[in-house]
């Protein structure tokens, strides 16, 4: 019977690759949609393994299939690849060697963990029943993403289920994150140009002052949360960039601002759209300037189906017990996973990677960041063990219907 207990020979084995793995990928970096050489070290390995059907979807992605001697369904294991542009300050032995560049996110574990499933599920395959495609995602980070671009060329296409594994450092290592429903928000940005007519600081009667208007658009901004929506509702309004002016003594022409926007609920996204542009639109009028208005839609809600999150609580309990469970809500990340979702059902897991006594306890993005490499054990037993759960389960338990429609 298919199964990866943690006494496994071969699993121990697996393990110190995963760490070398993350430790290589780790000191070389690269970002959004140039993964040239990480996308290549991917498929060189999976090579290696044998029993698998390697391709190259896109210029830095890579797929591998393992179709089982036993006809059935399709479940595709997801993890991104790519890095931020940050500078690294964790003093690590393999800190990146490329400046300004780092995994800050946990990818480098993401790409390790699904490389091990990979090297050990390639082994097994008389005992798997139907497909398991290996996606090895580039550019997660920069919308509009990689997810979107590998569902056009086809990578999911008859997927029946979908996983993917986030390594997280606000979870304990030996907790692993299940949440039914939404787990990450909508996640949009906007540009504001305000305008106005600029002149000397001593003369503010003959001007417009755009940065007085920013100022009033920022502050009201903030009330769209408090003031307009349901206290029940989820909503995030960020102003983030501010450009303005080039001399203390002048009062500029324009001025440029930029923001995030979180959301879960459609209704909701929608109604901050225009509830900013309402409010830029009264401060502007008000004093007789105007503005440009950009908003751009980016990834959407990632929302858990309901049955196939309930089957990946099963196997949490079933391989390492119910203390592991840690039930949770939606976090206000956004994640590209939610492009998968269009076509099939799919179950997005957080694994806790925080310790605080090895001092691993800053946050995703932060040039401090790092996991405990122990979590990496946990996410290959996870990813090893959802075919069992999931594609040898005769009597297919999970509902082939996606939950998404009811939560939204």
């Amino acid at each position: 019977m298919l199964n990866a207990s943690i006494d496994d020979p071969f699993m121990k084995e697996v393990q110190d690759k995963v760490k070398e793995w993350r430790r290589h990928l780790h000191r070389n970096p690269e970002l959004s949609f140039k993964e040239e050489k990480t996308s290549q070290f991917v498929f060189d390995e999976l090579m290696s393994f044998g029993g698998l059907k390697v391709t190259r979807p896109t210029r830095t992605s890579v797929m591998a299939r393992l179709i089982g001697e036993k006809p059935g369904k399709v479940l595709g294991l997801r993890a991104d690849m790519d890095a931020l542009p940050i500078q690294e300050e964790t003093n690590l032995e393999f800190a990146s060697d490329t400046a300004g560049v780092m995994h800050a996110c946990g990818h480098d574990g993401h790409t390790a963990m699904l490389l091990g499933a990979a090297k050990i599920l390639s082994q097994r395959k008389d005992e798997i029943r139907g497909e398991i495609r290996f996606i090895f995602q580039h550019a997660e980070e920069l919308p509009p993403g990689g997810a979107q671009e590998l569902v056009r060329r086809g990578v999911v296409d008859d997927v029946d289920y979908i996983v993917g594994l986030h390594l997280m450092s606000t979870l304990s290592k030996g907790k692993i994150g299940i949440v039914y429903g939404p787990i990450t928000s909508n996640s949009d940005t906007f540009d504001l140009k305000i305008k106005g007519k600029g002149g000397h600081s001593s003369q503010p009667e003959n001007s417009i002052d755009p940065i007085a208007m920013s100022a009033q658009i920022i502050s009201n901004l903030q009330q769209i949360v408090s003031r307009n929506l349901d206290p029940s509702e989820k909503l995030v309004v960020s102003t983030t960039t501010l450009q303005a002016g080039t001399a203390k003594n002048v009062i500029p022409e324009t001025v440029q601002i930029g923001g995030s926007v979180r959301s879960f609920s459609p209704n909701v996204r929608k109604q901050a759209v225009s509830l900013i542009e309402r409010i830029v639109k009264g401060v502007t009028e008000a004093h007789g300037g105007s503005y440009e208005f950009h908003y751009q839609y980016g990834y959407d809600s990632v929302i858990n189906d309901l049955e196939l999150t309930k089957a990946v609580e099963e196997l949490i309990v079933e391989e390492f017990g119910s203390e592991y469970v840690e039930h949770g809500e939606g976090m206000m990340g956004g994640e590209d996973f939610s492009a998968y979702l269009a076509k099939a059902p799919g179950c997005f897991v957080a694994v806790g990677a925080r310790n605080e006594e090895k001092g691993i306890m800053y946050p995703h993005h932060h040039p401090r960041f790092d996991i405990d490499e122990e979590a990496l054990k946990d996410g290959v037993r996870i990813l090893v063990n959802l075919p069992k759960k999931i594609l040898c389960n005769q009597k297919d338990s999970i509902s082939r219907t996606n939950s998404r429609k009811e939560l939204i």
